[in-house]
């Protein structure tokens, strides 16, 4: 099966085994290279990956995967569902979460519910590891729920903040 990924502006040709139900060990290619990947499920929405001998912790958000506390916006195109999309909107209509990217400390929430916020607004900053990470929402609209407070102590992939 072959993917196009598009990562910070950059595409990406991605060929996956065809049956990845089976799959703890995937041996796929990018852009043509051959690679080795162990994926494993920690939790909902967190995976582990082992690539050349690293690992990698993945916390999964929407159309964002969070790796080592950077975020990266990422826009798959599978050509098994190109045909059921067009015509429709690109997803980012109704609620959307902001998730904990890694476990840590609320250290100051910037909204509060009801605030009308603009995409890519900082919301709310956890410490994870002895730094300071400011989340940001992934659209415009309006905080519908605070789910967490100043010094809470929050677990990967936890909801912190909803905004529709």
């Amino acid at each position: 099966m072959t993917l196009w990924v598009e990562v910070e502006g950059r595409k990406r040709r991605v060929d996956l085994p065809a049956n990845l139900a089976d799959a703890g060990v995937l041996g796929c290619a990018v852009d043509g290279q051959a690679i080795e990947v162990d994926v494993r499920t920690v939790e909902a929405g967190v995976l582990s990956l082992l690539v050349d001998g690293r690992q990698y912790r993945c916390v999964l958000d929407g159309d964002a995967v969070v790796i080592a506390g950077c975020r990266y916006e990422f826009v798959v195109d599978d050509p098994r569902s190109l045909r059921g999309r067009r015509g429709k909107e690109d997803g980012a209509t109704g609620p959307r979460a902001v998730k904990a990217p890694m476990p840590g400390r609320v250290v100051r929430v910037l909204v509060s519910e009801g605030d009308e916020v603009v995409e890519q607004q900082g919301v709310v900053v956890i410490e994870a590891m002895k730094m300071q990470n400011e989340l940001k929402v992934p659209k415009a609209g309006r905080i519908a729920k605070v789910a967490v407070a100043v010094d809470a102590t929050v677990s990967a992939g936890q909801i912190l903040i909803v905004v529709e």
